[in-house]
């Protein structure tokens, strides 16, 4: 299927061009944890049919944002990452989540979840405060943790070893972000 384009000559319609496409920053949010396996990716994109996250994939890799490799045994399995390029992408979605926080005052009945889903506006406000490291966070959704300055931006579950910090956010009504330092949130840890 040839790629759609806006024909113009600017660098935000090039943009586009490449990540204008519904599911396709969505995408990028998830890579951002590191390689995924298509199941993986496709349980963690709700609403997205096998069809479009498989067309999704093949024009992210052809754009030169993911590459699609095979696992050594004995996994031997294919997963996809972001490249150098399609890394890149994460202030763009850090600016995306902050403008769009607001609209997340009220979760509908129809919302998905997923405690990861969480981790870019947090890592980001922890950025803004100077934190480094690994941050494990828990959410009433679950836990994640966040590096802060580091890659894989973000991982799923508890860190393997001992974070640098531990936030418990659970019972906080609002996310990460709009939370004052007053105590929304509860660092433990040294």
């Amino acid at each position: 299927m040839p790629r759609r384009s806006y024909d113009q000559y600017c660098a935000a319609a090039r943009a586009l061009d490449l990540v204008g496409d519904r599911w396709t920053l969505l995408i990028v949010r998830e890579l951002l944890a590191g390689p995924r396996r298509y199941t993986d990716l496709h349980a963690d994109l709700p609403g997205v049919s096998t069809d479009m996250l498989a067309t999704r994939l093949k024009d992210m890799e052809r754009d030169g944002l993911t590459v699609r490799r095979r696992l050594a045994a004995p996994a031997s399995v294919y997963v996809y990452e972001l490249t150098p390029r399609g890394r890149e992408l994460l202030p763009v979605l850090d600016a995306l989540a902050e403008w769009g926080a607001p609209e997340l005052a009220e979760r509908r009945a129809t919302d998905a979840v997923r405690a990861h889903w969480m981790a870019l506006p947090v890592r980001r406000d922890l950025e803004r405060r100077g934190v480094t490291g690994v941050v494990e966070v828990r959410v009433d959704e679950g836990v994640f943790h966040v590096r802060v300055g580091g890659e894989p931006v973000y991982g799923e579950g508890e860190f393997a070893g001992e974070p640098d910090l531990r936030l418990d956010l659970r019972g906080s009504s609002r996310p990460f972000s709009q939370s004052s330092d007053s105590g929304t949130s509860s660092p433990s840890g040294d």
